[in-house]
This record gives C-alpha cells, sequence and structure tokens, in this order.
C-alpha cells in the first residue's frame, strides 16, 4: 500500500526505512492523555520562568586515559576442580611459548599436587611476586596454601569485584586474563583470612559446629519417633537431650515401659511432678517407631562423642596460643544457668582470657561460646580493618552506601552468613532481655524500628565494643543504668532544642505547680 507524503505524491518505502514523520506525543502508549498534558505544562511553565536549560559540550578526548600499573610482577589464576588458568604478565615469558593455541603468558595446568608444585616453579621463573586468585568453593585452599608456604603474596578474591568490573567475553584463559589485568591495576581488595596460628583453631571449630548441627537435626528425629508413639515427653521436660530426658529414653530403649517407674528417673530440679510425668510417658511402643527412636538416640549419642574430641583438640589449641595476658588472672564468672548439651567440656574462660588478653565477656550478651567463636574466625589481630566502621561493615552490620545521580537511597545490610555476626546476632537477642544499658539500648530501637532492626543495631554495638578492646587492649567500662538513662535524656533534651529553634520557638523548662507558668509568646 502506497505512503502518501505531504506534498500529495505516492511514494512507497522499503520495510525496515520506515521513520516517522514526527514523534508521537508522550501519552501514546506511555502515559493517560491528563497526565502526559500536566507533565507538558509543567515543562513550559518552569522553561518561561527559568528559560531553556542549556548543557556544557562534553570536551572532546581523542583517547581514554590509561590506567597505571601499580603492581607489574602481578599474575591471576582462574582456579577450578580438575584445572587452573594461569596468566602471568605478558613481558616476562618468551613469545615463543605457548600451550595448545593459548596466548603466551598463559598455561593451564592440572589440579594434582606435582600440577601445584609446577604452577609455583612457572609463577617463579616467570619473576611473578604477587597472585590473585578467585575463591571458587574449597578448591583454592591447596594452592593458597602451597604459594604462601612458598613467598608469594597471595590474594583471595570475591568473585563479585571481578564482574563489577565489567562485560566482557567469558572463558577460561580471558578470566585468567582479566584477574591478572585487575590485579596489576590494584583495583582489586583481598578476603579478610586470619593467621596461621588461628586456622587450626578455626577449622576444629567449624567442624565441631558442623557436628552441633547434625545432632540437632537426630534430635527432632527422637522428638518425632516419641510423638508416633503418643509419648508426650517434649510437652512435660523442657529438653529431652537433658538429664531427665536422657534417662527416659535409655530406659525405654532398654524395655521398661511402665510410666510410673520412667517417671522416677526425673531430675530432682525438673518442674513437673512424677505424676503428670508418668501421664504422659503411656504410649503405644509400636516396633518401627522404636527403632527409629534408637537409630536417632544412637547417632545423637555418636555425635556428640566427635563433639567431646574437637573439644579436647579446641583446649589443645588454645593453650598454643602465644599469651597476651601479661600474667593477669582470669576472674571466674557463676553461670547464670546449668550446663547445656551443647557447651564446651572443658572451662573455657581462662584460655580464652590468656589468648585474647582481654576478658569478652565483661560485655553483657557475650559469652565464652561468642568469644570463641570471635577468636577462631578473626583472631587476635584486627588491624586489617582501619576503624571499626570497617570492621561492622565486612561484618554486614551496617547499611550500604548506594548513591545515584547525588541521592542517596536506603538499603538494608549486607547479606551474608558470616560466623561471627551471626553469633552478635544470637548475643543482641539474650542481651535484650537483661537489665543493662545494652538491654536498655536494644528495647528503646525495637520500639522504633522493630526486633529485627533492634537485633542488627545492638549487634553493631557489640562489634564496635570487640573491636576496641581488641585493638587497644582496654577492659570494657560497664555503664550503669542511671547513666545512660541520663545520657539519652540529655540527647533528647538538645534534639527538642533545635528542633525548637528551627521553629522559632524557645524550649523552657516547666516550673512546678503553683509557681507560675512562664508567659512569653514565643515559648513552647
Amino acid at each position: 500500500m502506497p505512503l502518501v507524503t505531504r506534498d500529495g505524491n505516492a511514494a512507497s518505502i522499503p520495510l525496515g526505512k520506515l521513520h516517522s514523520l514526527r514523534p508521537l506525543p508522550a501519552h501514546v502508549g506511555l502515559l493517560p492523555r491528563r497526565v502526559a498534558d500536566t507533565m507538558s505544562q509543567h515543562n513550559r511553565r518552569r522553561e518561561k520562568t527559568t528559560g531553556p536549560k542549556t548543557r556544557l559540550p562534553r570536551p572532546h578526548r581523542d583517547t581514554a586515559p590509561a590506567l597505571s600499573v601499580l603492581k607489574p610482577h602481578a599474575a591471576g589464576i582462574d582456579v577450578h576442580s580438575d584445572m587452573h588458568m594461569v596468566c602471568v604478565p605478558a613481558a616476562s615469558v618468551p613469545p615463543a611459548s605457548g600451550d595448545g593455541g593459548l596466548p603466551p603468558n598463559v598455561r593451564r595446568f592440572g589440579a594434582n599436587s606435582c600440577d601445584l608444585h609446577a604452577i609455583a616453579d612457572w609463577l617463579r621463573a616467570c619473576g611473578v611476586t604477587t597472585v590473585a586468585m578467585e575463591s571458587t568453593g574449597v578448591y583454592w585452599v591447596p594452592l593458597f596454601e602451597l604459594l604462601e608456604a612458598r613467598g608469594f603474596e597471595v590474594w583471595l578474591v570475591e568473585p563479585g569485584q571481578l564482574s563489577r568490573c565489567g562485560a566482557r567475553p567469558k572463558t577460561d584463559a580471558l578470566d585468567a586474563q582479566w584477574i591478572q589485568r585487575l590485579h596489576s591495576y590494584g583495583l582489586l581488595q583481598p578476603s579478610f583470612r586470619p593467621v596461621d596460628s588461628v586456622l587450626a583453631l578455626r577449622g576444629y571449630h567449624r567442624q565441631r559446629q558442623m557436628l552441633v548441627r547434625y545432632a540437632a537435626g537426630h534430635t527432632l528425629h527422637m522428638q518425632k519417633a516419641l510423638e508416633q508413639m503418643n509419648v508426650k515427653l517434649t510437652e512435660v521436660v523442657s529438653d529431652i537431650t537433658g538429664a531427665t530426658g536422657q534417662r527416659i529414653i535409655s530406659a525405654i530403649l532398654k524395655g521398661e515401659r511402665d510410666p510410673r517407674v520412667l517417671a522416677m528417673l526425673r531430675d530432682p530440679k525438673c518442674k513437673n511432678d512424677a505424676a503428670r510425668i508418668a501421664k504422659a510417658l503411656e504410649g503405644t511402643w509400636r516396633p518401627e517407631h522404636l527403632f527409629a527412636l534408637k537409630q536417632a538416640h544412637e547417632l545423637y549419642q555418636f555425635l556428640h562423642q566427635q563433639i567431646a574430641a574437637c573439644d579436647a583438640l579446641i583446649r589443645a589449641e588454645l593453650v598454643r596460643l602465644p599469651d597476651r595476658a601479661g600474667g593477669r588472672a582470669a576472674t571466674t564468672k557463676p553461670r547464670r544457668c546449668g550446663r547445656k548439651p551443647n557447651d564446651l567440656a572443658f572451662e573455657a574462660g581462662r584460655p580464652l582470657f590468656r589468648a585474647l588478653g582481654v576478658d569478652l565477656t565483661d560485655v553483657d550478651g557475650i559469652d565464652v561460646g561468642t568469644a570463641l567463636v570471635i577468636l577462631a574466625e578473626i583472631g587476635v589481630d584486627v588491624s586489617r580493618f582501619p576503624t571499626e566502621k570497617h570492621f561492622a561493615a565486612w561484618l554486614g552490620l551496617c547499611p550500604r552506601q548506594y548513591e545515584s545521580n547525588q541521592t542517596k537511597k536506603k538499603r538494608g545490610p549486607r547479606k551474608g552468613k558470616n560466623r561471627v555476626a551471626i553469633a552478635l546476632r544470637m548475643a543482641a537477642q539474650a542481651v535484650g532481655r537483661t537489665q543493662s544499658p545494652l538491654g536498655l539500648f536494644y528495647r528503646r530501637i525495637k520500639g522504633r524500628i522493630g526486633g529485627q532492626g533492634a537485633v542488627t543495631a545492638t549487634a553493631h554495638k557489640l562489634a564496635r565494643l570487640v573491636y576496641r578492646m581488641l585493638k587497644f587492649g582496654a577492659e570494657y567500662v560497664r555503664q550503669s543504668m542511671a547513666e545512660y538513662e541520663l545520657r539519652v535524656r540529655s540527647q533528647l533534651e538538645r534534639s527538642l532544642r533545635r528542633r525548637a529553634a528551627a521553629l522559632g520557638y524557645q524550649l523552657v523548662p516547666r516550673t512546678p505547680f503553683g509557681d507560675g507558668v512562664p508567659t512569653p509568646s514565643n515559648s513552647a
């Protein structure tokens, strides 16, 4: 069908060459006509008052500015499970050397131990002094440890840093070249990794945490088997892994079925009496459920034997750490409650004080278990974090900075599974139930932004306290409730005075009844 132009002549336009004779109105297919007309009127009114907006032309740039090479002897490694792709500076290898069509400065190595030594030898021959590698699963651990033992400066890089530097073609060789290029320009940041003296303690502690999680799953299996037999042990005993629960379950597995005999195994400190417990222990005793209960109980006991073996190794590693207490003796604090099934099998307060040099358990909410997590995951040297704000940001306990077009947008804390952050969040929930300044802070923030925000804010405050104690070796100074309330009141008064002054008023204290009321007209 021919197209009639403005001069009345017919013309045909080939497919793909059709151009609009005039721009479409703003409301066509996008906005309602009323909204578009209102926006157009607003723009015309703005041009009348302020004039048309003129944009300054950008200066012409012939070539893009080149980045300075800060690390000329840097290499990059793309880590895989069965092979590693290594890239070194192009000037450090002869042009004739190549590996299966790869560039001369890129080589493919296997992942066996002999291949890892070959990687170190080639890097040494090329004059490489620093290496950056991507943290891919746990495949990087053997290569990282070997290169570090051979004297290289090894940087473990988060994969997100590589993707944020721009899009690029995706191959193994290009990935290694991209890592080497960014590392030579100084555009990468290394991940935090504690010193070697703490790595063994961290490994044993993480193994213990994994076993505790496995044991918790078998605790649920025992509860399920009891419920299927209509044995209401969980209703009359607070914890079936405690003394009373384990005695009753062991007797059931040995063949005891009399509820009165089972109820006599209760601990004297148990809240419910023997009659109520006996009434809850009348079950159906089906063989398939008894078999499931037996296997879950045996697995639970076996895992706790493995946890005890981890506790022995953790105790030995704490003894090997250097003494930072300077001969000072740790004060023994009384336990607020009895021993829990997942607690350490030894008294760890004194070894932790000796290794840390400060007593972190003086801080409200931090117990021996939390202090052990901090020591195992971070160590005692926090100099990698310039300030306490950097430390809190690494833990993911502060909002992220996000700014676009000179506008700061609200973003929540960084998501992650940092073990120290998890421990501090649990400590924050515990301190919220105490009558302490930190407990008042938790409840005050909870009333304003809710429980989740209060947990994060209190954990952030605990992280700052831990950082100061570890960096400066200072003891925790406990603040009284009266001092904290007075400080909060003074902050509130200053805020009210600023707001009143901004509105043109003067804040005057209220006088006692009968002494007269201030009469200035500008008082509030």
